[in-house]
Parts: structure tokens; C-alpha cells; sequence
């Protein structure tokens, strides 16, 4: 990802079906793209976190963070928030692969996307960050995305925060107006 000629889209991971959106995405472009589950647990979600889930601050939810790797060298952090009512004691909480991925197990239990809000922000990298993404260059920067996915009814049930060196290349986005 680390050329203006990729360019990135949302719309294979909030689909369900999809399996390794990730890893179907750098084999198109004749690369490896893998994932390493960090942690899951729960934990009090992040303030903008209980407000995008339309929680209490300090509510728990499940986070499960992974590392992305694009032919094994790290690229990206992700962090992905479930309210405890959505993931407490699925697979979502565990530390093991998701059969299909996360969006085809949501939508087993009836979390289908109706509504996805991405926002997109640069920063200096947190310490943890700058070591997970092998930054070497202390000026660097990390672009964040966070996306929030709610059902067609207005309920939100997912927010995830994706971190990147600011090199990533290049988001694209496009919508149908009807």
C-alpha cells in the first residue's frame, strides 16, 4: 500500500460473504496480505468509541486488535469495538481466526450494515504505534480511519480504528446517489 497506485476501498469489509477481504485485495495485486490477532478483551471503550456505539462512557465492549502485514512487514493496526451485547462470547471475543471473517459472522447474528461513517485524520504516532509499525522516521505520521457501521434501523454495532503510516497510498471512495 505503500504506492499512489493502490487504491483502497471499504466495501469488501463491511460485506458479508466477502472471507479475507485482506487477504483477496493483495493477491489481486500479486502480493501477501496477512493478519495477526493481537488481543481481544474487553475494556471500557475509548470516549469517541462509546459515542459512535451510542453508549455510556466507559461502557465495556470487546476489542480485538490485529496487525496487517503486506508481504509480512507491517502496514497497518487495527482495532475493532463490538458493544458487549453484540460480542460477548462469540468468536468475535476470542483470539482465533473468524470462519468468513467478522462481517459474515455479524451478519449471522443479524448485523447487517445499513449505514457506514468513515473519518479520516492524521497525527503524530503513538509510542506503541511507531514500534507495532516499525517507524523509523520519528517525523512520520499515522493516518487514522474510524468507521462506524450501524443496521438500516439506525442501531450501531461496530466501530473500528484502523491505523497507518501517513505513506499508505491512497483512499477512494465512491457512492451511488439515487
Amino acid at each position: 500500500m505503500a504506492n499512489d497506485r493502490w487504491t483502497g476501498s471499504s466495501t469488501p469489509y463491511i460485506e458479508s460473504g466477502g472471507g479475507d477481504a485482506w487477504k483477496e485485495e493483495a493477491a489481486q495485486r500479486g502480493r501477501s496480505g496477512t493478519q495477526r490477532i493481537l488481543s481481544a478483551n474487553e475494556e471500557p471503550a475509548p470516549r469517541d468509541v462509546a459515542e459512535a456505539l451510542a453508549l455510556e462512557a466507559g461502557a465495556l465492549v470487546v476489542t480485538r486488535q490485529r496487525l496487517i502485514l503486506l508481504d509480512e512487514q507491517p502496514i497497518e493496526i487495527a482495532r475493532s469495538h463490538w458493544p458487549i451485547s453484540v460480542a460477548r462470547g462469540t468468536a468475535l471475543a476470542g483470539t482465533g481466526k473468524i470462519r468468513g471473517g467478522a462481517a459474515t459472522f455479524l451478519a449471522g447474528l443479524g448485523y447487517e450494515p445499513g449505514t457506514v461513517t468513515e473519518d479520516i485524520r492524521t497525527r503524530p504516532p503513538r509510542r506503541e504505534e511507531a514500534e507495532i509499525l516499525q517507524l523509523t522516521d520519528n517525523r512520520e505520521w499515522v493516518l487514522t480511519l474510524t468507521r462506524a457501521v450501524s443496521t438500516p434501523g439506525g442501531h450501531p454495532y461496530e466501530v473500528s480504528v484502523m491505523v497507518s503510516p501517513g505513506r499508505v497510498g491512497r483512499l477512494h471512495y465512491s457512492m451511488k446517489v439515487d
